[in-house]
């Protein structure tokens, strides 16, 4: 089975880009923020390490994962979001891993993960191909304050955490470039599709 990435920037549209992988073509997509919740699911090993590591505060009052708490909590203190990372990813890894195995053993001949912090964690070398979708810095702080209500000030800051669009484009096996609207998305993504050597 052959395995391929799919990546971005911030406001580049890289969900819209599985929505259409997986409408148009049928593929099947791993969402690596949904695998991040299902680990972190109320009874999973993934909360018992969190709560054990962070305390009862990053619980909702049903004894859920309170992400906003805990975002806050991480946000402000890099050593906290080094340990968080340190109990999450390999966890997050270890799902993916068994799902793409699932897949494989089903017969499925090919399979993504989408994941925004692929190329940061170095994760993006475990696949075949590569998928980065991008967008100029101008349409992502303009897609930032329109889609988040950010102020420009805001959306900058969330840009500027962010790689360099350059490098996670140096990663690509192909590029994806957002500008305009969706139909000219979809143009785009089936056409990287087919340029990947399946």
């Amino acid at each position: 089975m052959k395995t391929v990435g799919l990546t971005g920037g911030i406001a580049c549209g890289k969900s819209t880009v599985a929505d259409i992988l997986r409408q148009e073509l049928n593929v099947t997509v791993i969402d690596a923020d949904q695998v991040a919740r299902d680990i972190t699911a109320k009874g999973s090993v993934g909360l018992a390490w969190i709560t054990e590591a962070f305390g009862s505060e990053v619980l909702t009052k049903d004894g859920a994962l309170d992400r906003k708490r805990l975002g806050a909590l991480v946000m402000a203190r890099p050593e906290r979001r080094k340990q968080l990372e340190g109990i999450t990813h390999p966890l997050i890894r270890e799902e993916i891993s068994a799902r793409l195995n699932a897949l494989e053993a089903a017969g499925s001949a090919v399979a993504v993960v989408e994941a925004a912090l692929m190329v940061e964690t170095g994760s993006a070398a475990l696949y075949d191909f590569l998928l980065v979708v991008s967008a100029s810095p101008e349409t992502q702080l303009a897609r930032l304050k329109e889609r988040n209500g950010f102020s420009t000030e805001e959306a900058q800051r969330w840009l500027d955490s962010q790689m360099p669009m350059a490098e996670k484009e140096r990663a690509a096996t192909v590029v994806i470039h957002n500008e305009g609207s969706r139909l000219a998305l979809r143009t785009a993504t089936l056409a990287a599709w087919n340029a990947l050597d399946f």
